[in-house]
């Protein structure tokens, strides 16, 4: 609830999506810091490396908070050598490029796909179809892939999808059936995600490699030799240049965790707002369609909009705010935003068992190991704060016997505005002991004075739990905010 410290005041902020040009000049370098100072164990992530050399690694590398801890090669491998993505381009390119179209306004996640696919519309299943579902696996149509058999081991259509023959995407649009109700269930399917090139480009007008080059991979200083896409082909269909997003990708290490950093920042690039944030933020969110089988415990997360969720904790010891994209090998790339945190990894499947856990991998080599080198929060240095150092505790300076709570900031006045709860205020002066109430602190460390502010709408009376309290404060030009506790719900 705010409470107007100088004016009145009527904000209104508008989120609106930006169309920025391709950046012509990037200044921002990765730091690399021994692994203590960004809150790592050096001592563990050495032993997580020794387990990687035997397990097919090419590329390890984790950053926190801009500063890169572990960067390890194989031989024969490198930070400027490209490694395959595999399914990791469902993220790189087919959620990167949804991303930017959504924050445009030019498609929403649950527009139907035949008003991009127009001869879908008279199909009683297909013209059911959402981007959302063709984004999540859960769009029905069928895996170009057959149990047990390689992509070119396959027959009929399917074959022809990975034979490119005439096109992959005539082959998904027109061949592959739908073998299940629209959003009823999870299905892994590389023809449904990879229609989301169709709309994607039928709306932006671009194909999707031209698209993310100017409006992502540019901007972030992504070196175009360090990234390809699509198998390297575009393939024009029903009058679109129609690039692969299911696989097909070549990305180093690094620039795989330039994507991270963006999404980490929630579209941000040094300053520049490269994609709308609140999208940034829904995309690598659970998109709320099926979840997939988790057989036997396996750690399979949920699907965002081309990524994945870990909102419900399958990977016990990671953070729920953690998402991911990953292809097969285990070509991986997880942010944890909570932790600032990028982990990227290439190589060969991790899990050599006899049937061997894809995620179930993952989790166990990867995953775990990383977050048992966490050591500390690791938040960067203050440039401004060198130290702290305490004055005696007889001189300390109590004016408001008995009150608590004390949520404190500063306003553009100049002065210093606060809560307090269950007491009488600055002096002992109220008539009554105040669950909330508001005081305002002028001067300075040695010459301050505190001075009660009464107001109908900012106290409240009950005693502890029985009356609301303010839990953090806040001012925005001119106007107070306090977050309340105790009031059935948490309030602003």
């Amino acid at each position: 609830m705010p409470f107007r410290i100088k004016n009145i005041l009527a904000l209104l902020a508008l989120a609106l999506p930006l169309n920025l040009p391709a950046a012509t000049e990037n200044s921002f370098e990765w730091e690399t810091t021994p692994p203590e100072l960004a809150g790592l164990d050096s001592v563990k992530l050495a032993a997580m490396i020794d387990v990687h050399r035997q397990h097919g690694t090419k590329a390890l590398l984790v950053v926190r908070n801009d500063r890169i801890a572990l960067e390890w090669y194989a031989e024969g491998h490198g930070p400027d050598k490209q490694h395959y993505t595999a399914s990791l381009a469902k993220a790189l390119v087919g959620g990167m490029s949804l991303l930017v179209a959504l924050s445009d306004g030019a498609v929403q996640p649950d527009d139907p796909v035949w008003h991009y696919i127009p001869y879908w519309k008279d199909d009683p299943l297909r013209n059911k179809i959402t981007i959302r579902q063709l984004a999540t696996h859960s769009s029905g149509i069928e895996n170009a892939e057959t149990p047990g058999l390689g992509h070119f081991e396959q027959s009929g259509w399917k074959l022809r999808f990975w034979d490119q023959d005439p096109d992959p995407f005539s082959m998904a649009s027109r061949q592959a059936p739908v073998i299940f109700e629209p959003g009823s269930r999870y299905d892994y399917s590389n023809p449904g995600i990879g229609l989301l090139s169709n709309v994607i480009t039928a709306r932006m007008k671009i194909d999707v490699r031209t698209l993310l080059q100017q409006r992502i991979m540019d901007p972030i200083g992504a070196p175009p030799a360090s990234y390809s896409m699509g198998y390297g082909e575009t393939f024009e269909v029903d009058g679109l240049k129609l690039v692969p997003n299911w696989g097909g990708g070549g990305y180093t290490a690094r620039t795989i965790a330039r994507v991270g950093r963006l999404m980490l920042r929630r579209g941000n690039w040094e300053g520049r707002q490269l994609v709308d944030s609140t999208w940034a933020h829904r995309v690598v969110q659970y998109a709320g369609t099926p979840l997939p089988p988790r057989p036997d415990g396996e750690p399979n997360p949920a699907p965002a909009l081309g990524f994945y969720s870990n909102f419900d904790g399958v990977w016990e010891n990671v953070p729920r705010d953690a998402f991911a994209g990953a292809g097969a090998g285990n070509q991986v790339l997880l942010v944890i935003p909570s932790l600032g945190m990028i982990i990227v990894r290439n190589g060969s499947l991790l899990d050599t068992n006899e049937k061997p856990s894809f995620w179930g991998g993952i989790e166990k080599y990867l995953l775990d190991p990383v977050m048992e080198a966490v050591i500390s929060p690791a938040l960067p240095a203050s440039g401004l704060i060198d130290s702290i150092s305490f004055e005696p505790a007889d001189g300390i300076d109590i004016a408001a016997i008995d009150c608590d709570n004390w949520p404190i900031t500063w306003a553009d006045d100049g002065a210093l505005y606060t809560a307090y709860g269950d007491g009488w205020g600055f002096g002992h002066e109220i008539e009554k002991k105040l669950s909330n109430g508001l005081a305002r602190i002028d001067g300075g460390p040695e010459d301050w004075t505190g001075i009660n502010i009464r107001t109908q709408t900012g106290e409240s009376v009950g005693q502890g739990p029985d009356g609301s309290k303010a839990s953090g404060m806040l001012s925005v030009d001119g106007v107070l905010y306090m977050w309340m506790r105790n009031t059935g719900n948490s309030q602003l």
